[in-house]
């Protein structure tokens, strides 16, 4: 079974194929995953794998880990683009998750102030209030939405928060509008006898009606590049991304990044 891809909880910098040089906050377990998608293409793995031993690392070790690589970075005059919110699962599930982005602004103020601060987040817990100022802090709140269509959400996606529908997320985006970059991840496949394809006539409408309600600073658009712990999922090449991405902007205006 494909496990988490993070043992730790500052981790890089690494290059990030949309963002630069990332350096990367892991808020769920150095040895296990926690999170609110279940995603058939999570280069962490599925959650089966369990929760791990370690638990989610406290609020002060967070701030002590970062301030401590950030310092070694600066004294050594590495570059660096971003600190970005990833890792083995939903950061938004930290229950110190506000309090946390506050240390990280005020540390990166002080080491890498030209540095942007991003979160990637599933959107499953953009509706509470804390988690949405939170959010409402940082430089790129870039924010999932796999598709615009309920059915397909839970194919893909396979959320377990209860009653997770497709307009109820896309709700909840409109009210941050350009106040949030939209995520979305193009495949198609199989899993479990079911046909799986978010590229269609129908799913690029629906998504495209989506981000026209929406109305965020930009797109992006992507397909796998890893491992999947489901076989059988396909990458959708770079030309029809951009082909998808072309007909985006086409009929929203909207700056779209293909990835």
């Amino acid at each position: 079974m494909q496990t988490v891809l993070f043992h730790s909880t500052i981790f890089g910098p690494i290059h990030s194929r949309r963002l630069g040089v990332s350096l990367g906050i892991n808020l769920a377990p150095d040895d296990g995953k926690v999170c609110t998608f279940d995603c058939l293409y999570c280069e962490a793995g599925f959650n089966a794998q369990g929760t791990g031993t370690t638990g989610l690392p406290p609020r002060e070790t967070v701030a002590r880990q970062l301030e401590s690589r950030l310092s070694k970075m600066k004294d050594a005059s590495q570059p660096l683009d971003v600190i970005t919110f990833s890792g083995n699962g939903e950061p938004t599930v930290h229950p110190d998750f506000p309090a946390i982005i506050d240390d990280t602004l005020r540390i990166r103020d002080k080491y890498y102030p030209e540095a942007k601060v991003s979160v990637l987040s599933n959107s499953t817990r953009i509706d509470r209030p804390e988690v949405r100022e939170a959010l409402m802090k940082v430089d790129n709140n870039i924010l999932k939405l796999d598709s615009a269509l309920s059915g397909t959400i839970h194919l893909i996606d396979r959320p377990n928060v209860p009653g997770f529908t497709a307009e109820k997320v896309i709700g909840e985006l409109e009210k941050f509008g350009k106040d949030c970059i939209i995520q979305t991840m193009f495949l198609r496949g199989e899993y479990d006898g079911k046909k799986i394809d978010n590229t269609t006539r129908e799913e690029v409408d629906a998504l495209i009606a989506a981000y026209g309600r929406i109305r965020p600073r930009e797109v992006m658009v992507y397909s796998i590049d890893r491992t999947t712990p489901a076989e059988h999922i396909e990458k959708v090449s770079h030309e029809e991304l951009q082909s998808i991405a072309d007909r985006i902007t086409a009929e929203t205006g909207i700056p779209i990044q293909v990835a």
